[in-house]
């Protein structure tokens, strides 16, 4: 009987405290709030000053991408116009960003030289259907 009481305080001086994985939980704490916790309040904290200086005439980026005018505030709601005449309610919270007319990702000169590359040219190829239901091919250049 004396082994086994001899051999129970022996295990038990073994599982002594170990003050380097007290450091090592103690880092990855500190690791995980400067990299995941810290930069998420501060942009939180931005979204919400940009939320509370909203005025009207701004143009905004709202969370779900529209871009809109600010017609009116009111408490925490806004009135965006969305187009010429369409007015819509939105919380402030809705709003991502406020944005400077050059900012916006519509350019009108862009889309008009897309749509100067959808017209075919003289010597494409074209087909269509006719009223039987047959396909008729060919090519518009001249011979």
């Amino acid at each position: 009987m004396g082994n086994i009481v001899l051999a129970a305080t022996s295990s038990s001086s073994k599982s002594s405290f170990n003050p380097e994985s007290l450091l090592l939980i103690l880092v990855v704490v500190v690791g995980i709030y400067l990299l995941m916790i810290r930069p998420q309040r501060r942009r939180a904290q931005q979204a919400q000053q940009r939320q509370s200086t909203v005025t009207p005439g701004a143009r905004v980026r709202t969370t779900a991408g529209m871009y809109a005018t600010v017609v009116d505030v009111d408490g925490d709601d806004v009135v965006l116009e969305v187009a010429p005449g369409v007015e819509v309610r939105y919380m402030k919270r809705a709003i991502m960003d406020v944005v400077s007319p050059g900012q916006e990702t519509e350019d009108p000169v862009a889309d008009s030289a897309d749509d100067e590359q959808d017209e075919p040219a003289e010597d494409d190829e074209w087909s269509e259907v006719d009223s039987d239901g047959v396909a008729e091919s060919g090519s518009s250049k001249k011979d």
